[in-house]
């Protein structure tokens, strides 16, 4: 029984996923999307990729890339405050 359930559930997010991506790709095609914010949401997707081409372990490139991402958002969220501060 859990076997079936587990085999289902993993079936469901296949097939969510297949979705989200036609439907990504539809909105490419029409024009509806900015590829800057394509380009963002593959950033950490690449730095996965890279950090697994450099370190070759699954579980070190995830770290490193958690922690690549947290330490870009910081960055950026110092940035905006500044630049909000500041006027620039």
């Amino acid at each position: 029984m859990v076997v079936i359930s587990v085999g289902l559930a993993i079936g469901l997010i296949v097939l969510s996923i297949l979705g989200i991506l036609g439907a990504g790709i539809k909105s490419v095609m029409n024009g509806k999307q900015d590829y800057r914010r394509i380009g963002m949401m593959a950033v950490p997707f690449v730095v996965f990729g890279i950090s697994y081409a450099v370190l070759g372990d699954i579980p070190q490139a995830g770290v490193f890339t958690s922690v690549f991402m947290l330490g870009a958002m910081a960055l950026t969220i110092l940035l905006t405050g500044m630049r909000g501060t500041f006027k620039l």
